[in-house]
Parts: structure tokens; sequence; C-alpha cells
């Protein structure tokens, strides 16, 4: 992407990320909704931008998958050395739902039974004087069986069920929150 090129490509994926943003808002309820600011170096930001104006999700679309006592469904992520919620790329052919149901199949496989959306956040992106707006949408999902990763990618080392998330769990207080309002349901 050439510099001037920068502002107006950051400009047209944001509009996609808004439409993203409001097409998901209309179409689930009952879900939780937040916001973050994530700075990226000038390279990253170029690759978020193609992702939001191919797809509208920067990150791809997720899936928080619990089991009915609570224990929630994590994978343990070698590319950022954390536990993190399975999840992954959208691809052009899908919808934000069935991304999130492959990758929880490719990176835990496990099957699920969707819920609806747990978690929207809106994503704003910066570097520099830039900034663009995508989306992260968290489905939710219930399911008894063993986790056994089967990741293509390589990116997955384990997964496991926990009653108390680890301290290096990506969103942990998000997911805590979140999963107190759902036993409390």
């Amino acid at each position: 992407m050439r510099v001037d090129d920068r502002w107006y490509r950051a400009q047209q994926s944001a509009q996609r990320g808004e439409q993203a943003y409001h097409d998901l808002r209309e179409r689930y309820d009952d879900f939780t909704e937040r916001e973050r600011t994530q700075r990226v170096s000038r390279g990253h930001f170029e690759t978020l931008v193609d992702r939001i104006d191919a797809t509208g999700a920067p990150f791809g679309a997720h899936t928080l998958v619990y089991r009915p006592d609570g224990d929630l469904l994590l994978v343990r992520h070698t590319g950022v050395d954390l536990w993190v919620l399975p999840g992954g790329g959208v691809e052009s052919h899908e919808s934000y739902r069935e991304a999130a149901e492959r990758e929880l199949r490719e990176e835990a496989g496990v099957d699920a039974t969707y819920d609806g959306l747990a978690i929207l956040t809106r994503l704003t992106i910066e570097s520099g004087d830039y900034r663009t707006t995508g989306v992260l949408p968290v489905f939710e999902a219930t399911t008894d069986q063993s986790p056994v990763p089967d990741d293509p990618d390589e990116e997955i080392s384990a997964a496991r069920w926990f009653t108390d998330l680890p301290r290096d769990t990506r969103d942990r207080d998000t997911l805590v929150q979140w999963r107190n309002r759902r036993l409390r349901a």
C-alpha cells in the first residue's frame, strides 16, 4: 500500500467494518458489547486493513465454548504464548459463524451446539495518524466433547477445559464476567 493510498484504504475498510458491526447487531441480541483500540506497526496495519476490507473482521471469528458446569474451553496459541478462545480467519465463502465453527473443529477438535453471539467487539486499529475499524465476533456454544487439537496451521499446542482460567488467558476478565453472567441466567 502506498502512503498516498493508506488514508483512503483505511477509510474504505472502516466502512466495511462498520457495516459488519451493524449487521451483527441487527442479527443477534443479548450479547456483550466491547470497544477496544489496538496500535500496530505500519506493516501490520496494512495487513489488517486488507482483512477488514475483505471480511470486516481483522482477527476472524471465535467461539466461547462452555460446558453446563461453567467450564470454558481454551486453546494454547504458540504465536502469542497465551490461552485463547478457539478461532481465526474468515474465508471469503464463509459467514462469521461458519468460520468460528471451522476454527473450533480445527483448533480443539470438537463440534458444538451454537447459542448465538456472546461478545461483539468493535476494534479500532491505529498506526501513526491512520486508523480503521473492524469487528471481532465471539459466538457462544456448548459441548461435552474432549478437545483434541488438529490445527493445520500448527499454531495450537494444547486445548483444555478450565474451571479457573489461567492468569495468561487473553481477555481473562471479560471471559470471567461472561461466565459469571451466564451461570446466573
